[in-house]
């Protein structure tokens, strides 16, 4: 690689930057004046960039601005095109808005919307004006706003502790992160108390009752503090993306941020949690990362796990982890400062400092003159233990690493044995190429050492066999030793070079996997439409992937996880820990901190709306699972899955409800059909039946004429039900709505159902001053009566049916009660189901259709019907109608 190269900028980091560059071009630009409180002054700067814009040629156009009575405020409107406000009518009332559409159809250049996190009246199109202001931008309108620090979503239960009140208007942080421009209008405590008292914020008692309770100096102090630190947050969002498309390489100290620097030697643990302490006393972000080396791989198993522990624990103590490639440690660490803009660098402390040997400190100084390099001391318990123990384990070399060795020197031995009998044909320095050329082969496929020793071997071979005097290691000429010395140097230098460059092969290759991995993964789950799909995807993938034993864990209807069956090798999962991962969203089993012992790892699928299964894992080493990168890939590899199950459940959900859909209306249109079509019959059965009832005729003809006169108009009555239903259903009811008395509704349902309340004792707790209500008479008795036939037929005879009502929270509440047996545990809200009844198997009549129409006649005067157990034992069915304001009597018209 050219020194340039690492300069050079990404080109798809270049076509993003031109993508998002054409986007924001066409957008209009968003300028927020931010503030910690009212009264800082945000509509009064905003007001006055305006009219400064104004003064140089732009024509601002004032959307909505609210003074709230403050005389220099509304003094900066004069002169200013304010577009008119559109009333919302909302209760009877009309309620002044902001004219979306209005600007939109004007396209001013710029528009200044005051209050961004205000609630919209409803019927607006956007219930939150943040909604219209993001509209406003994507038609090329550039907006000025204002917003106060309590408004952003992620402060808000942080300011309700501090002031003890809840905002209850908030916009999310996204818009205030996506904003252009950020002003902040900072004002200290005492100013604003001043110009509390002064009248400069609130009028008359309400400036008294903010100073009571939310303007209280210590409320005012620490919003200003949450504003600063806010406003600073995004700063520096905007400094480093200013960096990255700028490509500045040099370091801007404008935040503080520190890098722990974790390497194999024993103290690393020290510099973690030094650097986490520093952090937090800072309140500053910190990462910590390790660079692998060619020879750093290659260490002792337990040395590399160590390694990887001490990243897992930087990684719970909040750091952000990284694992860096590549042969020179300083310069990595430099290159990862730099990038990430980090002021300061934390390594241990030294152990050896020879004299040839250029320690990491300096190299990454001269990497990065700017960064700032602190070096902590040594852990006081650990040192005793280093200096009284032997040195690390080594791992005895396997036999795979001593052939290494003997390969490369038998190379090397080899080219001599073939150069022999060249030696009268080729010239000595064609030879000694053939030498080099076994090093660079060593470096290649064998690694630096064998390449290292191949040099050496290489060097005394050449000089015993093919230099004057031959088969003797002395030198007639002295110009042959600096051929030995280029030999063994440019040997040194290639072997590094090349397993450098192997080693970077190998890294790039093991991304580019994990990369077409999480891509062909993606790709798969893009198309299925079953859980087993899912399954049997997830498996197989993961298995690929990690090297692992997979399984993947599901719950039932009621969240608990189904025991899998066995499925290869392996551990079967702890139905126990998967359960624990599942309920409470965090891994658990083998390195994590809940039950670490465990042979698996247990990861939650969690999806946007909740979790949808675990991923059990049974990883052939366990140490992958310290490694931050295969844990931030198996963490991508979940969220995939979750959100492909419950893409899955919802494509379930959606084709169920539009089965359901399809059977109601099919099942109505034949209802009404059906209805339709006895209607007629039946109303000439009953006429039949109640002539044949008034004809002269023997007793027991008589009975038989009056039973058939009831059934009939029984019958008939179930089917005007079904007939009414369908007409509910297809919206073909239409009220009538009058401003009534109650009284003389319930007289008439009363009157209505004597017939089947002749068995019952009926009372009725209506008061005197009930107001009116507006519904109609016609449909309300309907519900009354079938209220009331649902009791008498659900109640033994000489029980009692209480009628009552009173007003209650700005609704009239009807209440029809029995002492009878009550509702059936667990039915209050299936009881109001079509084709539902109170009894599923009994020989009282009727289809289940009376509440039905109960609910939808109720919910269509704007009101709510449910079920409850009644104060005497039996049940309650309570429905609620809205009052309003009744018209004045015409005699109190005229006076």
């Amino acid at each position: 690689m050219m020194p340039d190269d690492r300069q050079r900028p990404d080109p798809d980091v270049l076509l993003a930057q031109v993508q998002a560059g054409a986007a924001r071009a066409a957008r209009g630009r968003l300028r927020i004046y931010f503030g910690a409180s009212a009264g800082a002054g945000k509509t009064y700067a905003m007001l006055a960039a305006a009219r400064k814009l104004q003064a140089e040629g732009t024509r601002p156009l004032v959307g909505i601005v609210e003074t709230h009575g403050r005389a220099e405020t509304a003094a900066l409107l004069d002169g200013l095109e304010v577009l008119p406000r559109k009333d919302m009518a909302w209760r009877g009332k009309a309620l002044p808005e902001f004219d979306l559409d209005g600007a939109l159809a004007r396209r001013p250049a710029l528009l200044l919307v005051d209050e961004l996190a205000h609630s919209n009246a409803p019927g607006s199109r956007h219930p939150k004006r943040w909604q219209d202001v993001e509209e406003l931008l994507e038609a090329g309108i550039d907006v000025f706003t204002t917003v106060n620090v309590q408004h952003l979503e992620s402060l808000n239960d942080v300011v309700g502790g501090i002031t003890g009140i809840r905002v209850a208007e908030t916009l999310p942080d996204t818009m205030f992160d996506r904003a252009d421009e950020v002003v902040l209008v900072d004002v200290p405590a005492d100013e604003l108390l001043a110009r509390l008292r002064r009248g400069q914020v609130y009028q008359g008692g309400q400036a008294g009752q903010a100073a009571r309770n939310f303007f209280r100096k210590g409320n005012l102090i620490a919003l200003r503090e949450l504003a600063l630190r806010r406003t600073a947050e995004r700063i520096g969002d905007d400094v480093q993306a200013y960096r990255v498309e700028k490509s500045i390489s040099p370091l801007w100290k404008t935040g503080v941020a520190l890098l722990a620097c974790v390497g194999p030697r024993p103290g690393a643990e020290h510099v973690v949690r030094s650097a986490a302490r520093l952090a937090g006393q800072l309140n500053a972000p910190w990462h910590a990362v390790y660079v692998e080396t060619p020879s750093l791989q290659r260490l002792p198993a337990a040395r590399r796990e160590r390694i990887l522990q001490t990243l897992k624990l930087a990684q719970d103590l909040g750091a952000t982890t990284a694992v860096l490639a590549g042969d020179d440690i300083g310069a990595a660490i430099a290159r990862y400062a730099l990038a990430q803009n980090i002021g300061k660098a934390m390594l241990g402390r030294a152990t050896r400092n020879w004299p040839w040997r250029m320690p990491h400190l300096r190299r990454i100084a001269a990497a990065a003159p700017a960064l700032d390099i602190v070096e902590t001391g040594t852990d006081a318990l650990a040192a005793p233990a280093r200096s009284g123990q032997a040195a690390e384990p080594r791992d005895e070399a396997a036999p795979a690493g001593w052939r290494r060795y003997l390969l490369a020197a038998a190379a090397s031995g080899l080219v001599a044995l073939a150069g022999v009998p060249l030696a009268g044909i080729l010239e000595v320095t064609n030879i000694a190429m053939l030498f080099l050329l076994a090093v660079l082969l060593a470096a290649v496929r064998l690694g630096r050492g064998p390449a290292v020793l191949s040099s050496f071997v290489g060097v005394a071979a050449f000089d015993y066999l093919f230099v004057q005097p031959t088969f003797s290691f002395a030198v007639s000429d002295f110009q042959y030793l600096i051929t030995f010395a280029v030999m063994l140097v440019v040997g040194l230098i290639a072997s590094h070079l090349t397993a450098g460059l192997r080693f970077q092969a190998r890294v790039a290759s093991h991304r580019e996997e994990r990369a077409r991995a999480l891509y062909e993964y993606a790709r798969e789950l893009t198309g299925v439409l079953q859980t087993e799909q899912v399954y049997e995807i997830t498996q197989r993938t993961l298995a690929q992937a990690f090297r692992a034993h997979v399984t993947l864990l599901l719950p039932d209807a009621q969240g608990r996880l189904e025991t899998p069956a066995p499925a290869g090798p392996g551990h079967l999962p702890d139905l126990g820990i998967a359960q624990w991962a599942f309920d409470h969203a965090e891994a658990a089993g083998s390195g994590t901190g809940t039950l670490p012992a465990a042979p698996l790892f247990y990861l939650p699928l969690v999806a946007p709306m909740r979790t949808r299964g675990v991923l059990a894992l049974e990883p052939r080493e366990r140490r992958w699972l310290l490694i931050p990168e295969q844990r931030r890939q198996l963490d991508t590899f979940a969220a995939l899955a979750a959100i492909a199950l419950e893409r899955v459940h919802y494509i379930d959900v959606a084709q169920g409800a539009l089965l359901q859909m399809e059977s109601e209306r099919l099942r109505n249109s034949l209802l009404a059909a059906l209805s339709h079509d006895l209607r007629t019959p039946l109303t000439s059965l009953v006429g039949l039946a109640e002539s044949l009832a008034l004809s002269p005729l023997s007793p027991v003809q008589l009975e038989l004429a009056h039973a058939l006169r009831e059934e009939t108009l029984r019958m008939s009555t179930l089917v005007a039900n079904l007939l009414d239903m369908a007409r509910i259903e297809s919206g073909a009811v239409h009220l009538n709505l009058q401003w009534q008395a109650l009284e003389e509704t319930v007289g008439s349902a009363l009157r209505a159902s004597r017939a089947v309340l002749a068995s019952h004792r009926v009372v009725t707790a209506l008061p005197r001053e009930l107001p009116l209500v507006r519904y109609d008479a016609v449909l309300i008795e309907r519900v009354l009566a079938n209220l009331l036939e649902n009791a008498a037929k659900y109640t033994p005879p000489g029980s009692t049916v209480t009628l009552s009502a009173r007003p209650h929270e700005g609704r009239l509440e009807v209440t029809v009660a029995d002492d009878g047996p009550g509702l059936p545990a667990g039915q209050e809200e299936a009881i109001f189901e079509k084709f539902t009844r109170g009894e599923r198997e009994s020989a009282k009549p009727g289809v289940g259709l009376g509440l039905a129409i109960c609910r939808a006649l109720v919910q269509a005067h704007g009101g709510t019907i449910a079920a409850r157990r009644a104060p005497q034992g039996g049940a309650a069915l309570v429905f609620t109608l809205p009052l309003g304001t009744a018209p004045a009597p015409p005699e109190e018209l005229h006076e």
